[in-house]
């Protein structure tokens, strides 16, 4: 039995929809509560995380209401944290593989996706990136996937972190931002970028990210 798990989170927030799906995928029992990014309450930097950000979790102490968070639970932040808990709680789950070399090929996909992959994806859409960056980050998980036949997701057939640790930005910066010109790039790039998206170099990885939001986890 999971003690009290609160999830402090906002609405089309990528860093907080890793933690949602991880939570879904592990079926861990919680309560959620959306923080308005632009009017956060005065309490949730004092009482929860002092940098302000979401996602973040209260776990263990009282069951009390999220506005008032007690401080005998522990409080804990970053999104690839949080995800890594989340599967630490519910090792029943597919979210790690059982074995040490399964954990740390993900492990390590993960540190690659923080510190390369999903930079390079947000960068260009925020006006600071390039281009050719976008799609090298593209191409990197990409060369990730294997052959349809072997497995629908980056590690195969189960849907693990590193699937939840890419995907939410994949679906944000691509069928969001990119497919409809919101950003601070260049508006003929971006369209110019889409069109090379839907081109057969990425037939791949447009499966990828189809076979994701099929998933009820995605849906909910």
């Amino acid at each position: 039995m999971v003690d009290q798990l609160t999830l402090y989170s906002a609405k089309f927030c990528p860093f907080s929809q890793r933690a949602e799906l991880a939570l879904k995928e592990a079926k861990i029992p919680h309560k959620k509560f959306h923080i308005d990014l632009k009017d956060k309450p005065e309490w949730y930097a004092p009482k929860v995380n002092p940098a302000s950000k979401v996602p973040a979790v209260t776990y263990g102490g009282p069951d009390v209401h999220p506005s008032d968070p007690s401080p005998e639970s522990a409080k804990i932040t970053e999104s690839l944290v949080l995800i890594q808990f989340f599967a630490d709680l519910a090792p029943e789950s597919d979210l790690l593989p059982k074995d040490a070399l399964g954990k740390a090929r993900i492990r390590f996909f993960l540190e690659t996706v923080s510190s390369k992959i999903q930079p390079n994806l947000g960068r260009w859409a925020l006006g600071s990136g390039s281009y050719d960056a976008f799609f090298e980050a593209l191409d990197a998980i990409q060369d990730q996937l294997p052959p349809v036949e072997k497995g629908k997701y980056i590690f195969g057939e189960e849907f693990t972190l590193a699937d939840i640790s890419i995907a939410p930005f994949l679906g944000r910066t691509l069928l969001v931002q990119l497919r409809n010109g919101i950003g601070k790039f260049d508006k003929q790039e971006a369209k110019l970028g889409w069109e090379h998206f839907q081109g057969p170099k990425y037939e791949r990885l447009r499966q990828y990210i189809d076979d994701v939001a099929a998933r009820p986890s995605w849906q909910c």
